[in-house]
């Protein structure tokens, strides 16, 4: 069993509040500002050096290439959604209600920032680097810390026993995510409210305890 105390607040830095070099702040600020309008397959280093107003040989001093510059964005952006995450279900009582607040917030994450969500669920999941980076260990904190409020919510009785704690995980991920998919790829908006809500019914009903 995972124990919410043992996830909590691993990484809490997010974009502009960890401390970086000024140069390796750029690079990175240079490259979340080119995503928002190019796929990263078609950004260069070069172009990313003069976005940055530095040079392309200092990319290599602070990344190893272009691909671990995208992970190391990643991971700031992962360290926002972790944090602001764990913050929401404090004070929070019973864990279907946390539940819904994790879910309502990470839909969010995925509708307000965009270049996050495209580099997570489309940029970095076919390359075996990206599961021996920080960013994919702050995944599996990130999914860890989900299934410890499900297994909260089995033993509290909230939630059914009978189905796998970790099978109702990755309905609850695998959810979110095709539901928000369209709207990342074809770039319109998403209703968190509405979204979040329609999540959480089609959800709870499969695994909530009978009242």
């Amino acid at each position: 069993m995972v124990s919410i105390s043992n996830t909590s607040s691993l990484y809490v830095n997010s974009p502009g509040e960890k401390t970086h070099a000024p140069g390796k702040t750029k690079i990175m600020t240079a490259l979340r500002s080119l995503l928002e309008d190019k796929e990263f397959v078609s950004i260069t280093t070069a172009e990313i050096a003069r976005t940055a107003g530095v040079t392309e040989a200092l990319i290599y001093k602070y990344f190893h290439d272009k691909r671990d510059l995208l992970h190391q964005v990643l991971a700031e952006y992962l360290g926002v959604m972790i944090a602001r995450a764990e913050t929401d279900v404090r004070g929070i009582k019973g864990a279907l209600h946390q539940l819904r607040k994790l879910i309502w917030s990470h839909v969010n994450m995925y509708a307000d920032n965009r270049v996050f969500a495209r580099i997570l669920l489309l940029e970095v999941r076919n390359y075996p680097d990206y599961f021996s980076s920080d960013a994919y260990q702050m995944v599996k904190h990130y999914t860890n810390f989900l299934l410890a409020l499900i297994e909260k919510g089995v033993e509290e009785g909230s939630i059914r026993s009978d189905i796998p704690a970790t099978a109702i995980r990755q309905v609850i991920l695998g959810a979110i995510e095709h539901a928000c998919l369209p709207g990342i790829i074809f770039n319109y908006a998403i209703q968190t409210d509405e979204l979040s809500d329609q999540l959480c019914e089609s959800i709870f009903n499969g695994i909530a305890c009978p009242d």
